[in-house]
């Protein structure tokens, strides 16, 4: 069972996901908080799978609930879903760097909200397609990016490079395994060994190097 907590000032919008979540079997919703000091409370308290987490709130704001909530050492199995109305640089690059696992935005499909909720439980991470398209700009933007093309570590297989490519299109690792024909799991193990030889952090870190080597075209879906 995927323990869930929703936070959102909007009673109207938490109470929606609250109600999705609730329909699925392998989901339980264990907390509601209306603003970020409720979360981390909520948090600390019950110890959620997952945090369904809204930027903009009063006081303590998504951001640093985040950052708390990752910072916290009893709560290092707990992973921040980012569900946001704005997709912008800067919330996206702020909730990355406070620890969010995934960032989605609010008018994504019901279905595509109940997956992410599964890909962070699941220990993957997941971004939206503005949001990949967002990093790809600022990769882009930066001045280092008239510079040659960055030239991939010969250990890289053949199939992790496939794979790499398929990270720059924002493909989830089920995405990535039915693609090629593989197990999720094999296509996180050949993931993780990409990011180990590229010395990236994080997926995100991934989408830049796909397009900084050439694998991915600019403007490519």
């Amino acid at each position: 069972m995927i323990r869930v907590l929703i936070a959102d000032d909007q009673a109207l919008i938490r109470s929606a996901v609250v109600s999705l979540l609730r329909r699925e079997s392998d989901i339980e919703v264990v907390g509601e908080a209306s603003d970020g000091a409720e979360a981390i409370a909520i948090a600390t308290r019950e110890h959620p799978d997952v945090v369904v987490m809204d930027l903009r709130m009063p006081g303590t704001d998504g951001i640093a609930a985040t950052r708390a909530i990752r910072s916290n050492q009893r709560l290092d199995t707990t992973r921040v879903l980012v569900l946001t109305t704005f997709e912008d640089e800067e919330n996206l690059l702020s909730a990355l760097r406070a620890g969010a696992a995934g960032f989605l935005g609010k008018g994504a499909d019901p279905n595509e909200i109940v997956r992410a909720v599964r890909i962070v439980h699941a220990g993957d991470e997941l971004l939206s397609p503005v949001a990949t398209r967002t990093l790809i700009r600022r990769s882009l933007a930066a001045p280092e990016s008239s510079a040659p093309a960055r030239v991939l570590p010969t250990d890289l297989t053949e199939r992790e490079t496939e794979i790499l490519a398929l990270v720059g299109r924002g493909r989830s690792n089920d995405e990535i395994a039915a693609a090629l024909f593989i197990s999720p799991a094999t296509a996180k193990t050949h993931i993780n060994r990409a990011m180990t030889k590229l010395d990236a952090h994080d997926r995100a870190q991934l989408v830049i190097v796909a397009y900084e080597s050439g694998l991915i075209a600019p403007g490519a879906e």
